[in-house]
């Protein structure tokens, strides 16, 4: 099992420098940095040269988060939004591939965050969201790139808000590339039992998302830490597992996030460094 952070618990924006964050995150020990999709598309050639060797002399695996934007949505009513989803998709597996990246997960069959404003039509969408997924996993495989479809709460999307859901949306794709991403503080919100959607995912599960209720380092809440190692252990998973650790207000994360208080208590980057080697180790112990 190897052990990865979010770089956007640094950070009040969607961009940053992350050859940075790679040499920040080796030294404090982990294996893998979680980057952000949407500016990567606009990288030339020689800055995805640059990320992917630093990540190299660093020894960290890069994976990739992506909240993808109403503009490609793949579940839209409009053929043409889809059209776009899915040429978005087509250049950064090129950039991805070229990063040396295999993993990308979020909410990639729908967009984030969503407008409650509008009507849900949830069949719909479900259907779309399949048929988008199927279509640009055949491209992600070429490449070897696994999409890892995010289950997410009820107030920031209405398609897959449970394990189950996420394991009925992956066997519809039928794309060996194509799994879930379970995260505990989603699931915290929507399961019965964090153990059970652990154990319902399986052989499904192919990306992991940590955090505390509250969204800080794990460690920092009243998760049931030992349940979730229980059921990691009883279904045999050894993949990725990604701290998604939000507690710094403003900026279009802390809007996006919707963190509304300083859950750091003004906390110095070196105090934010220190909280992130302090959850590593937690994890390691309690995880692993």
């Amino acid at each position: 099992m190897k052990f990865g952070i979010y770089y956007a618990y640094w950070e009040k924006e969607w961009q940053a420098d992350y050859k940075y964050y790679i040499k920040k995150v080796a030294k404090l020990g982990y294996d893998i940095l979680e980057i952000a999709a949407t500016p990567i598309v606009d990288y030339s050639d020689d800055q995805i040269e640059e990320i992917k060797n630093c990540a190299r002399e660093n020894g960290i695996t890069l994976t990739v988060g992506h909240g993808p934007s109403k503009e490609h949505n793949l579940s839209s009513t409009d053929v043409s939004i889809r059209k776009k989803g899915i040429e978005f998709y087509e250049t950064l597996f090129d950039k991805l591939e070229k990063m040396d990246v295999h993993l990308i997960g979020g909410a990639l069959n729908t967009y984030w965050p969503v407008n409650y404003d509008v009507d849900v039509d949830k069949t719909g969408d479900w259907n779309r969201g399949v048929e988008g997924i199927r279509e640009i996993a055949k491209i992600a495989e070429e490449k070897g790139i696994t999409l890892c479809i995010e289950v997410m709460n009820r107030f920031e999307t209405y398609l897959l808000n449970t394990a189950e859901e996420g394991v009925k949306f992956v066997q519809e794709v039928d794309a060996p590339n194509v799994k879930v991403l379970l995260d505990t503080f989603h699931m915290n919100i929507e399961e019965d039992s964090i153990g059970g959607a652990i154990r319902t995912a399986g052989k499904y599960l192919g990306h992991m998302h940590i955090g505390e209720s509250n969204r800080k380092v794990p460690g920092k809440g009243h998760l049931p830490w030992a349940e979730i190692h229980e059921a990691l252990n009883d279904i045999g998973y050894d993949n990725a597992v990604v701290m998604e650790p939000f507690e710094k207000m403003g900026g279009k994360v802390g809007t996006d996030i919707k963190v509304w208080r300083d859950l750091s208590d003004g906390a110095s980057e070196q105090a934010l460094d220190d909280r992130a080697r302090q959850a590593l180790e937690f994890s390691r112990y309690i995880l692993a």
